[in-house]
């Protein structure tokens, strides 16, 4: 029976977790997928909808109605809600502001595990998140924490925003992201933590070529094509 392999990457926002992620599941010709961008879909959902003060039975109704999907085109990864593609609205600066707060209902959190954890059922898969490690693939073949400087974080952020029009002050996104790693850290349901038995790398002062050389050295042979 083949084997399906698990990476696990977790971190805060701004780590670098879906640029590292992405590109090993390139090289490695496996199926990549951005937990992250799931509850900013249902963010967005809830957002577009007024339900973001919903209880968590109402929530539990409202999620049987959300169909998230990734399709590949050019290369890169489209993100679709329903029948729409929300690739560059799940970024925007209101998402960023909630997604913290969607993400730790239990409702919504209990559903996307449930899909995450499907998803690997018929395919190697790396996926990057922050509680993937720890929750959804407890028992993954690799894990791997990535972290950087608030400040570094808050730079990358300001980039993607630029990319949709949206101009932030860094000062403000170095609030928002200390802000959110307080809130993510000490959320009683999935809090981001770092598994004891991951790779920890400091991707403030590294290439993305460097984290990924590290990386490779702990993948298994077999994922690598080494046997």
């Amino acid at each position: 029976m083949k084997k399906f392999y698990q990476i696990a990457v977790d971190g805060p926002a701004g780590a670098g977790k879906s640029t590292i992620a992405k590109l090993l599941a390139r090289k490695l010709g496996i199926l990549y997928i951005d937990s992250g961008a799931m509850y900013r879909a249902v963010t967005y959902y809830l957002l577009k909808n007024g339900l973001m003060n919903k209880s968590e039975n109402e929530l539990k109704k409202h999620l049987k109605f959300i169909n998230i999907f990734f399709v590949e085109k050019k290369g890169k990864q489209k993100v679709y809600l329903n029948k729409s593609d929300i690739t560059s609205g799940i970024r925007s600066s209101i998402v960023n502001k909630n997604v913290s707060k969607v993400s730790a209902k239990k409702s919504v959190r209990e559903e996307m595990v449930k899909r995450q954890k499907t998803l690997a059922l018929n395919s190697s898969i790396i996926m990057d998140g922050r509680d993937i490690g720890t929750v959804v693939f407890k028992n993954a073949d690799l894990k791997i924490y990535l972290t950087a400087s608030s400040y570094v974080r808050a730079l990358r952020r300001k980039k993607d925003l630029q990319r949709i029009n949206e101009n932030v002050k860094i000062n403000d996104l170095v609030k928002q992201i200390n802000d959110r790693d307080t809130y993510d850290s000490s959320r009683k349901i999935s809090p981001l933590i770092k598994s004891h038995d991951a790779i920890v790398a400091d991707t403030s002062n590294l290439s993305i070529y460097q984290v990924l050389n590290k990386i490779c050295m702990f993948l298994p042979d077999e994922l690598m094509g080494k046997n």
